[in-house]
């Protein structure tokens, strides 16, 4: 986990936490999403929706302190998952696929990440009338006021049987959001090598 200290604006802890992670500008205008998987790359294209999401999740990694390799992202996803992301198709979609990969690294890290998130707040609810709007001014206050209002400040929440059923059920649905995404990926080898032999 990355810690930025309370005082700090949230503008200088999010460009220390592009800087520390090579992502330059944040990349909010880049047309394409570079990742890597281990040794393997891919990309993808970089929507409007997935802006309009990651714009707030990388406040969240502030504000939180999850890391943004394969375990802090499979954390900030549940974590997400867990507060919900509202009207945000991107954030729900990609989140699921990092909670699926996640639950093969360290089912432990995400299953706390998810907990933690039902007991607290994100950017995702916007402000009242106006849900999930980016607003500069978020940028102007202390990364520790920003703690406040997601409610981060206190000691890590307690599963309830709620907690512990809502997060079956989530991974239910990133298993089969999983399975799904490759079925498809798949079908049209499959149908290559049905028509080949």
């Amino acid at each position: 986990m990355t810690d930025y200290a309370d005082a700090l604006p949230v503008r200088e802890a999010r460009a220390r936490y592009f800087e520390s992670n090579g992502f330059g500008d944040g990349g909010y205008d880049a047309k394409w999403v570079k990742l890597a998987l281990g040794p393997i790359p891919f990309a993808f294209p970089n929507t409007a929706a997935r802006v309009r999401a990651v714009r707030l999740h990388d406040l969240h990694h502030v504000a939180t302190g999850y890391d943004t390799n394969l375990l802090g992202e499979a954390e900030i996803g549940a974590w997400e998952i867990g507060s919900s992301c509202r009207g945000f198709v991107a954030a729900w979609v990609l989140n699921l696929y990092a909670m699926q990969l996640g639950l093969w690294i360290d089912p432990a890290a995400v299953y706390r990440a998810f907990v933690r998130g039902r007991h607290t707040g994100n950017l995702y609810s916007g402000n009242p009338g106006n849900p999930g709007a980016w607003d500069e001014a978020l940028l102007e206050a202390p990364v520790g006021e920003l703690r406040e209002r997601l409610r981060l400040t206190g000691p890590a929440p307690e599963a309830r049987a709620a907690d512990r059923a809502a997060f079956l059920g989530w991974a239910l649905v990133a298993a089969l959001l999983s399975l799904a995404t490759s079925a498809l990926v798949l079908a049209p080898f499959v149908l290559l090598a049905r028509a080949l032999f």
